[in-house]
């Protein structure tokens, strides 16, 4: 995707992973999107949505900062894309994602995880076809096998999810470390043609004109997406 032309303006979002034990370890819930949808078309998805203004203030009307109005965003998308209800201290943030190729629409997304209530997942009518609890490795075996549709933010936190066998274990980690951020653009072909990321205070290396390859070395994290199964790169453990 080339970079001529203005970059759309930030909008904010928020995912949220939904966290369970089963039977065979850690297990994520996955909602399928409709195959006519305009967003993410037949992909599998986390819960989540974009930051609507109700979201950016308190009850009595005092404005909430932007990593507030995320979470009042995910506790909202959760209860209405699954019919479960989560509480504020439930959430621990894990990524912040940053698109920087030129789209039409942006979302900086906040993806936050949290064990899940008990109770049934009711989907909301229209907005997804189906769901699933999953081992995150399953997940990533169904997408590498040509069976399952994953955005790459997606994929990455199922990567990293993948490491974890227990609920309190992920979230135990996650409240430790800082949250990882990440800005992406599209690299040429000619270097694995995927999106690559990489933090603030890092370097994604062999980039086109824009992203130029560096003199010294810096972090790395790459998705090589030229075939199946994709492969990350990454010289940074989180």
């Amino acid at each position: 995707m080339g970079n001529d032309g203005p970059l759309a303006p930030l909008e904010d979002a928020c995912t949220v992973v939904l966290l369970r034990d089963g039977a065979a370890g850690l297990e994520v819930l996955m909602l399928e999107r409709p195959g006519a949808s305009s967003a993410f078309a037949g992909a599998w998805v986390f819960p989540g949505g974009k930051v609507d203004e109700a979201d950016r203030v308190e009850p009595d009307g005092a404005a909430l900062d932007e990593v507030a109005a995320a979470q009042a965003a995910g506790l909202r998308e959760v209860a209405e894309e699954t019919g479960l209800r989560l509480d504020l201290l439930d959430l621990v943030q894990l990524s912040l994602w940053t698109p920087m190729q030129r789209l039409p629409r942006r979302f900086r997304t906040w993806f936050l995880i949290a064990e899940a209530p008990s109770g049934a997942v009711v989907l909301n009518p229209g907005e997804h076809d189906d769901y699933s609890w999953l081992a995150p490795a399953e997940a990533l075996a169904r997408h590498g096998a040509g069976t399952m549709v994953l955005a790459p933010p997606t994929w990455v936190t199922l990567y990293h999810l993948s490491k974890f066998s227990t609920v309190k274990e992920a979230l135990t980690q996650a409240a430790a470390l800082t949250p990882f951020s990440y800005e992406s653009h599209f690299l040429p072909r000619d270097t694995g043609g995927g999106p690559a990321s990489a933090p603030p205070d890092g370097i994604v290396w062999g980039g086109d004109e824009s992203h130029p390859q560096p003199s010294t070395p810096g972090a790395r994290h790459r998705i090589t997406m030229t075939k199946l199964p994709w492969v990350f790169e990454s010289t940074v453990e989180h």
